[in-house]
């Protein structure tokens, strides 16, 4: 018995990520590291604003995944082909507002963020559609950068007031 129990200690001493809790970042980068990932965030959405989502596939990971109102569309660059290009191209507008975001580090390289707004689409043939928008992302940093690898949204029409 005795013998076991020093065996697990000796094993839980010569094992550094047994014995050392992981360090948490200070705040000061715990801070730089959620504003680098609002950048992304805020990027994607203004590029949604601009209906012009050239190069925003450099802000997701190449085996990304998006969901959107009960569907799964794939990865980016596929939601982004045939789904989000087509659509973008019919719009007059689409506006942004009342946008929160808060972002949650999970470790030094993945995060997650959930997102509320309302958005206001206007289509080229004047049709307009007013949502109350949620989004909820998981980022990981792949060479550096903070990449969204997995995007779920959905909508609803706001309540009549």
């Amino acid at each position: 018995m005795k013998h076991a129990f020093l065996l697990s200690v000796a094993l839980l001493v010569a094992s550094p990520a047994v014995a050392q809790p992981s360090r948490a970042l200070p705040a000061a980068a715990q801070r730089a590291e959620v504003a680098a990932i609002k950048t992304v965030l805020a990027q994607y959405k203004a590029a949604i604003e601009k209906l012009d989502a050239t190069n925003t596939e450099r802000l997701f990971a190449k085996d990304s995944t998006i969901f959107e109102t009960g569907g799964v569309e794939g990865t980016y660059a596929n939601y982004l082909a045939h789904h989000l290009g087509p659509e973008l191209h019919e719009f007059r507008s689409f506006r942004f507002s009342d946008y929160k975001v808060e972002v949650h580090l999970i470790g030094p390289a993945a995060a997650h963020a959930i997102e509320t707004y309302n958005y206001r689409i206007e289509t080229k043939s004047g049709e307009i559609a007013q949502r109350r928008g949620v989004a909820t992302s998981v980022l990981k940093k792949i060479g550096g950068q903070w990449k969204i690898v997995s995007m779920h949204n959905s909508a609803r029409k706001p309540r009549a007031s």
